[in-house]
């Protein structure tokens, strides 16, 4: 079997990926989380299972954009909280296949986003609110939690497993090569082996020996011995952690922050509190900074689309990232304090500095000088003069430090201007 260094090779390379979040909940538009959230009844629910007729689904655009944006891998939604699947699962009616869009949904996704070189990466949420024996009365989340009528229902929970287990087996049978299985979510005593967590980790191995799974089943992916379950990747959710991922050992974990462009997972109508091109990249560099990933998340709408608003980030995420990723892609932390104009990655014998404050004056590189062979700007390879200038020669740490004096009062790109330092040797 292989090992997690071995598995997550590939995924610390590419450093940048989609998620997807669509679904029946696109239809009500009030984000993904709105069946649970207005204790919506199965019968109010299955008005929009009625009407889901993904009319402007076209996954080979959806590949082509995440392409553009320079994302490497990507994760959709097989089925969300709400129980609904994408797939053509045999085990429930409750499917896609059944809707007036009457087809596999799941499949057209894996075809497209492949032929766009695009490692495929599926979401399964081991929860279900639709699943007569999932556990409703009581929960933190569920529908039914404060529903008198379901405080005395019978709950055969292995039932459940079984089903659960099965559509995993399915999804991971009947696509051909998945690279990363992205499992959602532990909570409460809800976790670990209440999943038969060994038991389904072990059948994702043996199905696809090489897949990539988060840490949402449950364990201690940090501890010095993590269970067997505890997944492959550590997955911060609305954060990027200050200080990285390290396990009590003080070893590095892979780990990837998913963030959302706006304030929901699911297409929500009303929120138009998009982040910026500038704020995607910057949280894309702190993530590498610091060994990370970014999963950033779009949320196609009732048919299918991924608006303008969403688009128009992406291709100018993508337009940066095709002048700087070298920077990015197989990148990672550098043994250096985060510097007070920006921040910092490394590949190699090549350090990338990651401007983004001009201030005044010329920039500032602590403890590098003598070490720099060539400076660049990355993103056209216009050479920069690495001296120190006259106005500096007085201060204490000039010894050690060095300077590039850019011209003009503003950076050559407001986004991030990388400076690319070739160094005689790796820090």
């Amino acid at each position: 079997m292989s090992t997690r260094e071995e598995r997550t090779k590939w995924f610390l390379h590419d450093r940048f990926g989609m998620f997807i979040h669509w679904g029946l909940y696109s239809i009500p538009a009030r984000g993904e989380w709105v069946r649970g959230n207005e204790r919506m009844t199965k019968e109010h629910y299955m008005q929009y299972f009625e009407e889901f007729d993904a009319s402007r689904y076209d996954p080979k655009a959806w590949a082509k954009a995440a392409k553009q944006a320079g994302q490497r891998y990507a994760v959709f939604t097989t089925k969300h909280h709400d129980g609904f699947c994408l797939f053509d699962s045999k085990l429930t009616d409750f499917k896609v296949t059944n809707t007036p869009a009457g087809r596999d949904l799941v499949r057209e996704y894996v075809e497209a986003f492949r032929a766009e070189g695009i490692a495929v990466g599926l979401y399964f949420s081991i929860i279900d609110w639709d699943h007569p024996d999932y556990p409703g009365y009581g929960d933190r989340a569920h529908p039914d939690r404060d529903n008198e009528a379901a405080k005395d229902k019978p709950i055969n929970f292995d039932n459940y497993l079984e089903y659960m287990h099965g559509q995993v087996r399915e999804l991971l049978t009947n696509y051909g090569k998945i690279d990363i299985m992205w499992f959602d979510f532990s909570y409460d005593d809800m976790t670990g082996e209440k999943w038969r967590a060994t038991d389904l980790i072990r059948m994702v191995r043996s199905l696809q020996p090489h897949i990539v799974v988060d840490n949402r089943l449950g364990g201690n992916i940090r501890s010095a011995e993590p269970e067997e379950y505890a997944g492959d990747f550590y997955s911060p959710e609305q954060i990027i952690p200050p200080g990285g991922i390290v396990d009590e050992l003080g070893r590095q974990v892979p780990w990837e922050a998913c963030i959302t462009l706006n304030d929901h997972w699911g297409y929500h109508s009303e929120d138009r509190n998009y982040k910026s091109a500038k704020q995607v990249i910057r949280s894309l560099v702190e993530c590498v900074s610091k060994n990370g990933n970014l999963l950033l998340n779009v949320a196609p709408d009732a048919k299918g689309e991924i608006n303008k608003e969403q688009l128009s980030i992406l291709s100018e995420v993508g337009e940066w990232l095709h002048l700087n990723g070298d920077s990015i892609y197989g990148a990672g932390a550098a043994p250096l304090p985060k510097p007070e104009w920006g921040r910092y990655t490394m590949k190699g014998n090549k350090l990338y500095a990651h401007v983004f404050d001009r201030g005044i004056g010329p920039i500032y590189f602590q403890g590098l000088k003598g070490k720099i062979r060539k400076a660049r700007l990355l993103r056209d390879g216009t050479e920069l003069i690495v001296s120190t200038p006259w106005m500096a020669q007085d201060y204490s740490d000039s010894e050690s430090g060095a300077f590039i004096t850019l011209k003009g009062a503003e950076l050559p790109c407001e986004l991030d201007t990388v400076i690319e330092l070739d160094l005689y040797e790796p820090l």
